[in-house]
């Protein structure tokens, strides 16, 4: 029991019409304590205040354990000053009551004397250790190492400090179920492990019931949590090949099918690591076949993903090893010493144990088949001159059919022959031409043109290989330059400005432009060139050429001096009410019946007038376009140059835009031009 001896010094009080004096006044108490939890019966004293006075006082006590929490444990008789407990207090609630004491004189009610008193709780063992938690679960695998941490548990103790009251011990109690394998142990600090080996087929789940329990003097109190482990399964079995099941045949050529499913059975917990099967096909060099497993059965899928080649052999032999996705670890007890870790057998990767992988070997057979014949070079070049005669040789391909018997005969076909320019010979493969090649034909591209090749065998079904022909046309010039319009209107307003035109000519370089542009003819004084040279000339009108229609013969000549002759229509004009001389319409006004009989007067004198034109144009002028489109409408001239005296309206036989019936064809020319050219290069 803890004492606590007071030394008090107190002053005594008197009236207030007394003369106030200090006196030291001796309290005798005893040292109180109060022992938790005390059985009573109460109340009982605990002890007595007393005071050397000469006149009577009474007692008051306030604080802690009287109107103060914990409320109603003490009381104090006002004239004896006995203290008397009532109930019992908690230590752990409250390790101190703190109380103040006063006297008062009986006669005056005033106070003599006041102090502070301190009354002690004296602990006892009245909790036991409490687990953090009631239950404790963690799950291991089973080839965890001996001595390796599980888990901790962790209890606390109420009680006061660094006393027997508040140390405990870890102990475990029990072990559901016990196995002779295993040993579990706790540290003090509540750190669970084991000794021996984890065996998940003997024990899948292991319950401890952990006790803490501590060291009171009097009385051990005690309380306890459970611990589950469960073990997870390791791999500890190796699979086992039971059989196997399909065909173990398949076609050559074809691949994307199954032919063999290997069946395995492993002991270990079904759908783990250690039940599934990893499988490895060994030996198959160039990757013919691939080996899965399938996730429900653990059986090994053998497929084939390379097409298999029959005359490469009839069979082929495949070694498959196979293991499970965990590794392999055993754990056998060797024996158990009273101190320490137990001697245990292991076997895995990490010991020296030698571990050897299951093998087995399987057979696939392939079957014969037709196979296409193959050419040896699937896309093959060559070069031909577009201007080589009908009969050229151009290439020669060839095939070979690997299968055995009347299968492997085979003919030589054209497959695509876009332009129907080239033969092949069924028996040689060599290629002809049966027509003249153009490379500025539709067919050919950047210029190549490709032809498609097929060697067909007599196989039921027959089969037929494919390569490709590109053929590359080297440009000769067999085209001639012509222009690339042959109508050409010339406005009076516009002076020397030159008229654009322009040449084309399919033949690439150098067989095409830019070119030399050439006026024949009589042409001084009225036309010029300017420039006369690229792919484009200016054709300018000099002031021998008036309103009318000209046809111009335009030489056109490419780099190499060839030429074609063409005709030019060019139709000169004012312009006054179009931009051009083919697309003017004039302006009439409905003036009345007035100006109705007025213009049939007019229509009556123009034909006078165009029989007299007739009579007296020149005859270097065709007939001159009016800027009218209206039969009877005159147009006035107030200029007196030459050729304005002809003045002739539209053109009978034609509509505007039109050529005339008379006027030479530029395409005629040109044709004509370019058989020309190419019939003299042929001789």
């Amino acid at each position: 029991m803890l004492l606590l001896t007071l030394l008090i010094v107190f002053v005594s009080s008197s009236t207030c019409s007394e003369v106030r004096v200090r006196q030291k006044r001796a309290w005798i108490i005893d040292s109180y304590s109060i022992d938790e939890e005390h059985p009573g019966p109460f109340p009982y004293v605990l002890g007595q205040v007393n005071i050397d006075r000469s006149y009577r006082v009474y007692f008051e006590l306030h604080g802690q354990g009287v109107d103060q929490e914990p409320k109603n444990v003490l009381q104090i008789n006002e004239k004896t000053g006995e203290i008397l407990v009532l109930r019992p207090v908690d230590y752990e609630k409250n390790q101190i009551l703190k109380l103040s004491f006063e006297a008062k004189k009986t006669e005056t009610l005033m106070i003599d004397t006041r102090l502070g008193v301190e009354i002690l709780i004296n602990d006892i063992n009245d909790n036991p250790p409490l687990f953090e938690r009631p239950l404790y679960e963690v799950t291991v695998d089973e080839d965890i190492k001996q001595g390796s941490h599980l888990t901790t548990v962790l209890a606390y103790d109420e009680d006061k400090r660094d006393t027997l009251n508040s140390t405990f011990h870890y102990h475990i109690k029990s072990v559901s179920p016990n196995t002779p394998n295993i040993e579990f142990f706790v540290k003090k600090t509540g750190a669970l492990s084991f000794k021996g080996c984890f065996d998940h087929e003997v024990a899948s789940k292991y319950t401890l019931l952990v006790e803490a329990i501590d060291h009171g003097e009097v009385v051990s109190l005690s309380s306890s949590t459970t611990v589950i482990i469960n073990v997870e399964d390791g791999n500890n079995h190796l699979p086992v090949i039971t059989g196997q099941t399909g065909s173990g045949k398949v076609n050559e050529n074809e691949f994307g099918v199954s032919p063999l499913r290997l069946h395995v059975r492993d002991i270990d917990l079904f759908q783990t690591k250690a039940w599934r099967v990893r499988y490895t096909i060994l030996g198959d060099k160039k990757g013919h076949f691939k080996i899965e497993t399938d996730t429900e059965t653990n059986d090994g899928i053998l497929t084939v993903v390379k097409p298999l080649d029959f005359e490469e052999g009839a069979t082929r032999e495949l070694k498959i090893s196979f293991e499970n996705e965990a590794p392999y670890h055993s754990c056998n007890v060797k024996s158990r010493p009273s101190d320490g870790l137990w001697n245990v057998d292991i076997t895995n990767e990490q010991s020296s144990g030698i571990i050897t992988k299951n093998t087995t070997t399987v057979v696939i057979e392939v079957v014969d088949v037709n196979d296409p014949p193959v050419f040896t070079v699937t896309v093959k070049e060559a070069k031909l001159q577009e201007d080589a005669p009908i009969g050229t040789w151009v290439e020669k391909v060839t095939a070979v059919d690997r299968d055995s018997g009347s299968a492997r005969e085979f003919i030589y076909k054209v497959g695509n022959d876009p332009a129907g320019w080239m033969k092949i010979d069924p028996n040689t493969g060599d290629i002809t031409t049966i027509k003249m090649v153009d490379r500025e034909s539709i067919h050919v591209v950047n210029n190549t043109y490709t032809l498609i090749l097929h060697a067909v065998d007599n196989g039921k079904p027959s089969m037929t290989g494919t390569a490709t022909l590109q053929i590359y046309l080297i440009d000769v010039n067999d085209n001639l330059p012509v222009l690339s319009v042959n109508n050409v209107d010339v406005c009076l307003s516009d002076g020397r400005i030159p008229t654009n035109i322009s040449a084309t000519d399919p033949d690439g370089m150098p067989f095409g432009g830019p070119f030399t542009f050439e006026l024949l003819g009589d042409v001084k004084g009225k036309w010029k060139l300017d420039p006369s040279y690229g792919f484009n000339a200016g054709l300018v009108r000099e002031s021998g050429a008036y309103a009318g229609y000209y046809t111009l013969k335009v030489k056109v000549s490419d780099l190499q001096g060839e030429y074609a002759v063409c005709s030019l229509n060019v139709t000169v004009c004012s312009c006054s009410v179009a931009h051009n001389c083919r697309n003017r319409s004039g302006k009439t006004h409905d003036v009345g019946g007035v100006v109705g009989i007025a213009l049939a007067s007019l229509v009556l004198l123009l034909l006078v007038l165009l029989a007299a034109i007739k009579c007296s144009c020149k005859p270097d002028f065709t007939q001159v376009q009016t800027d009218s489109e209206y039969i009877g409408q005159l147009e006035h001239f107030n200029t007196e140059i030459p050729g304005t005296d002809c003045k002739v309206p539209l053109h009978g036989d034609t509509k505007d835009g039109e050529k005339d019936k008379n006027s030479p064809s530029q395409d005629d020319d040109t044709k004509d031009m370019g058989r020309k050219v190419r019939t003299e290069k042929q001789n």
